[in-house]
């Protein structure tokens, strides 16, 4: 299996408009030897065991429930809403999620080689407050790597095994 690596944010990611001096913004990337496009790989993330434990920590702090229907619906582009996010921004090969403080961001993204190679990858930004980031958040960020690369190891593992790929449009 392909370790996740960290990357550079693309130029023309949407994430790029917060990687800027004093907030922090990251990329991690893996490769999957077949074709995903936007749609499998946001119900690859968001319905891994993984984040299935951040979706049960979130539903009680929102006092409501997160189903993969929510995720189908946030990956068919039905809904501008999904959890503790909202949809910032979107593309074909790529979204940008706002949380409701209005504080982090989390993007998604793949492209596809002409070889059937896709590149998936998923980055965060967290935005400073005049112009630094506190130290506890500070503090916090090598802790978010690890997890972050989790996340994206457990969506590539479900994007690779056929018996849990998700439905593509």
């Amino acid at each position: 299996m392909m370790a996740v690596a960290t990357d550079l944010l693309p130029r023309n990611a949407l994430l790029q408009r917060y990687n800027v001096d004093g907030h922090y913004a990251d990329c991690f990337v893996v490769v999957v030897p077949r074709t995903i496009d936007l749609v499998a790989f946001i119900q690859a993330f968001y319905t891994t065991r993984l984040f299935r434990l951040e979706r049960l920590v979130l539903s009680v702090a929102l006092r409501r429930r997160i189903t993969d229907t929510d995720v189908d619906c946030l990956a068919r582009a039905e809904t501008d809403a999904f959890a503790a996010w909202t949809v910032e921004a979107r593309r074909d090969k790529e979204i940008l999620l706002c949380d409701i403080a209005g504080r982090t961001r989390s993007w998604l993204a793949c492209e596809t080689d002409t070889a059937g190679t896709t590149t998936l990858r998923f980055g965060s930004a967290v935005l400073a407050r005049d112009g630094a980031l506190s130290p506890l958040i500070r503090a916090t960020i090598p802790l978010h790597r690890c997890y972050a690369r989790a996340l994206l190891r457990a969506a590539h593992r479900r994007l690779l095994d056929k018996r849990v790929l998700p439905t593509s449009s």
